[in-house]
This record gives structure tokens, C-alpha cells and sequence, in this order.
């Protein structure tokens, strides 16, 4: 067995563990630093929204352009006023993105950058992109956010309990927060495609959430019967045990993504990957890191609320107290949960010796 996955089944079995639930005002306070670090980012840079969000015009050249892309960028920025996005693409053309231009102004700004490319205006195409779509399409986004939100919540109460439920929904919205952010801070290009990623990370935010919640709920029954762990004991035990599941998964969905990020985004210079490749690399990895030192951690501190929770915790600590009491003085403490203590293996060694009435006399019949 691989050294990770003994370090898996001995988390799974409980030999060996990290105290999450009692780190957690840590964990809070990284991730509201990050928070606050993202919403700053956000209001004072701002989103780069699309052509698809903004409205505006797609010229596209001929193969073969002698044109650098940096020559492209100032022409279209001379034509239009407005900064331009320009990417070369496999055949040798030029792509040039204008956002938020004046569609009746398009044919005269094709004009001038025809002039400046030194080419026929007839063979450079625009593709027009009024603002109205634009708004439509961000309403759609918005709109298909909010379901989900409350497809989630509403699924997460019934499954589980309304404690999950928000601490889901927490967990959720920071991630959006952190990933948004980081868009904010980079100035890489939101377009359909960030959306698109941002819903698919939202999915494997709750994928590993549900994984850890489904532990803890399954360890939890008939909790109050017994007096040897409080909930944040067992919802600690809860992340352990499936730690290693989760960065696994994680991993595993990080590393295509990575490449198309860093190799095909960068490398490669294959810009249109950016908007996808980028929202699911953040939120993957903020997904991971919300259900394990968010969502967990918050649904543990709700239920620690709970009086029959509260009375439990008061037992737990009492009787851990009166055996620690009791190992001091010399005394064995009581043992008065429902948990029985499992039986001592027993080795070749320790097996009792039989007593018999002829020990040190050889076998056999008696004269």
C-alpha cells in the first residue's frame, strides 16, 4: 500500500488525526482575509466583462497578416477609443475584440482599421454584438446562479438538515466571492465561458461538502446516548476520515485543468482557454478548501448551539475530567458509555497455561 493510502486508512480508522474543529477560528480567519482581500479587489478593479456582457464588435482579418499584435492593438485602439483584446490565431489571422463601442459607429471604425491594416474593407468581417444581448445574457447568469442556490439549500435541508444547508450555502458564496475576486485582480476576460465554469465548480464545491456531511450525519446517530464524544469531536473524525477522498478527487480534477491554465492559456498562448481554465482551477481548489475548514467547522459550531448538544458536552467534558481525576489519584475511572472497550488481542504467548494437578510429573496414568 502506497504511503497516502495507509495515511488513509489510518485517518478512516481513527489512529491518527488533525484537530480541524478546534482550529477552526483559524480557518475562519484566513478565509475572511482572502474574502476581503477578493471584494477589494473586485470594487476597486473591477470585473473585465466580455463582449458578450458589454456589447460591442469582432473584426477578423485574412490569413497570412504581416501585423504584430501589439501594432493590431493600437490601430483598434486609435480606430475605437476603446482598449481592444487582439489573439492570432492557427491559420495566421487576427482576431480584434472592441467591447463596449457603439454599434452604429462599427462600419466607420471598420473602415479606419482596414486603412491602417492596409487592407480592403470588404475582406475584414465584423461580427456585431449589440448591449442589449448582453444584458440578457448576464440576467441569465444571475438567474441561473440563484436556482441553483436554492435547489441546493432546499436539497441539502431535506437530506440532511437545515444546519447543512446553510453551512453549504456559506461555503458556496465564498468560494463565488474568492473566484470572482481573483478575475478582478488578474483582468482576465469574463465571458459565457467563466460562467459556465464558475456553475461547474459550484458542483464539485458541493460534491465534497455533501461527502463530508454524509460521514457526519451517518456518526452521529444516537449521539446523545452516549458520553465518550461531542458533535465537534465527531465531525472532526467526520473530516479525517474522508481527507484523503478529497484531496484525491481534488487533485485528479486540478491537474487537466492546470494544463489547460498554465500549458494551453500560457504556453501555448491559447487565450480563449483563459475564461474557462481559470474559474475551475480557483474554484476547485476553494471548493476542497470551503468543505473541509468551512462548512464543516460552521455546521459544528450551529448544532454545538443546540441545548440537547450543550447538556451532551457538559457530560463529555465531566466524566473526561473525573477520569483524568482518576488516573491522577492511582484510581481507574469509570466507564459508564454505551461504547464497549474492545477485547485485548491475545498473542502464542499470552495464552493462559492450563493448571493440572501433575505439573513437573510426566503423562499418563496415575499409580
Amino acid at each position: 500500500m502506497s504511503k497516502l493510502g495507509n495515511l488513509g486508512a489510518r485517518l478512516h480508522r481513527g489512529e491518527i488525526s488533525y484537530d480541524f474543529i478546534g482550529k477552526r477560528r483559524i480557518w475562519y480567519g484566513v478565509s475572511i482575509l482572502i474574502t476581503i482581500t477578493a471584494i477589494v479587489g473586485l470594487v476597486v478593479r473591477g470585473l473585465n466583462m466580455g463582449i458578450d456582457f458589454q456589447g460591442g464588435a469582432v473584426f477578423t482579418t485574412p490569413t497570412k497578416m504581416s501585423v504584430s499584435v501589439a501594432q493590431a492593438e493600437e490601430f483598434a485602439h486609435d480606430a475605437s477609443g476603446h482598449e481592444a483584446v487582439v489573439q492570432k490565431l492557427g491559420n495566421g489571422s487576427l482576431r480584434i475584440q472592441i467591447a463596449g463601442i457603439d454599434t452604429g459607429k462599427a462600419d466607420q471604425i471598420k473602415e479606419t482599421l482596414a486603412k491602417d491594416l492596409q487592407l480592403n474593407p470588404e475582406k475584414l468581417n465584423a461580427d456585431l454584438v449589440g448591449p442589449s444581448w448582453g444584458e440578457q445574457i448576464a440576467n441569465k447568469a444571475w438567474e441561473g446562479l440563484a436556482i441553483f442556490m436554492v435547489l441546493v439549500v432546499i436539497y441539502l435541508a431535506i437530506a440532511f438538515e437545515w444546519r447543512m444547508a446553510v453551512a453549504a450555502l456559506v461555503a458556496l458564496i465564498h468560494d463565488i466571492t474568492i473566484t470572482v475576486g481573483i478575475y478582478a485582480l488578474v483582468g482576465f476576460e469574463v465571458t459565457p465561458g467563466t460562467v459556465i465554469g464558475l456553475l461547474t465548480i459550484l458542483g464539485y464545491s458541493l460534491y465534497d461538502t455533501v461527502v463530508v456531511f454524509d460521514s457526519l450525519k451517518e456518526q452521529t446517530k444516537d449521539i446523545t446516548k452516549q458520553t465518550r464524544f461531542t458533535y465537534s469531536d465527531i465531525a472532526n473524525q467526520s473530516i479525517n476520515g474522508t481527507l484523503v477522498r478529497s484531496i484525491n478527487t481534488t487533485v485528479v480534477a486540478l491537474l487537466p485543468v492546470a494544463g489547460l491554465l498554465f500549458i494551453g492559456g500560457g504556453f501555448l498562448g491559447a487565450g480563449t482557454l483563459n475564461d474557462i481554465s481559470l474559474s475551475l482551477f480557483v474554484g476547485l481548489a476553494a471548493g476542497a478548501y470551503s468543505s473541509i475548514f468551512i462548512a464543516t467547522p460552521l455546521v459544528a459550531d450551529l448544532k454545538e448551539r443546540e441545548p440537547a448538544m450543550k447538556a451532551l458536552r457538559k457530560r463529555v467534558l465531566a466524566k473526561r475530567a473525573q477520569a483524568a481525576a482518576g488516573d491522577n489519584s492511582g484510581e481507574p475511572g469509570t466507564t459508564g458509555d454505551t461504547y464497549e472497550a474492545a477485547p485485548a488481542v491475545v498473542g502464542p504467548r499470552d495464552q493462559p497455561v492450563a493448571r493440572n494437578r501433575g505439573r513437573g510429573r510426566p503423562s499418563g496414568k496415575r499409580r
